[in-house]
């Protein structure tokens, strides 16, 4: 799975873009994340992006120490200059190629650093997936992001026999489906859900 040549960037650009589109009315808007509406899935991607900034960097302490279900994420008045940010650190971090090897930390949990890289990659697809949704906006994922992701998650889910393990149970979605759908399935996510009122596609 040590894949140095993968560029979050563009993945990383796309969420950012997403987040710029959000107004202040719809920050306690739902998303397909349970319990965490937009505003807490932005701190969520705030605090994500500061960790795996600092995996990838190998500078271990509390950022990469704290388990992201200890508390529930939020953001401050700064979040929309903080968030495009610590985004471009992430991406700009895992560009060194030191970064996908050997070992590092992330959530509490050390891990191997191309595992750590291929879980970065996840986060930021689905959850751009997670705010496009709640923001009803059309979102394409950066192919190469989109790949490792679906490729972390589906050896996840092989490894718990099914269940999705920490993701939740898999949502099952058909194999001729697009591969951010069944990537999406696999995160026990439904690739159905909408925000209210929006219309299906």
């Amino acid at each position: 799975m040590t894949d140095p040549t993968l560029d979050l960037g563009p993945q990383a650009r796309i969420v950012a873009r997403l987040a710029e589109a959000v107004t202040d009315e719809r920050l306690m808007a739902p998303t397909p994340c349970p319990d965490l509406p937009v505003r807490n899935l932005l701190g969520h991607l705030l605090h994500l992006s500061v960790a795996f900034r600092d995996a990838a960097r190998r500078d271990l302490g509390a950022t990469t120490d704290t388990d992201p279900t200890a508390t529930v994420p939020d953001i401050g008045p700064g979040w929309r200059a903080e968030l495009p940010e610590a985004l471009d650190e992430l991406a700009e971090a895992w560009r060194d190629p030191a970064a996908w090897t050997g070992r590092t930390r992330a959530g509490g949990v050390d891990l191997p650093g191309a595992i750590a890289g291929a879980v970065a990659a996840d986060e930021l697809v689905v959850h751009g997936w997670d705010l496009a949704r709640a923001l009803d906006l059309p979102y394409t994922p950066d192919p190469a992001a989109l790949a490792s992701a679906h490729g972390f998650l589906l050896a996840a889910a092989g490894e718990s026999g099914g269940d999705g393990g920490i993701f939740g149970p898999v949502v099952p979605v058909p194999p001729e489906a697009p591969l951010l759908d069944r990537a999406v399935g696999l995160s026990g996510r439904d690739p159905r859900w909408r925000a209210q009122g929006a219309a299906a596609s």
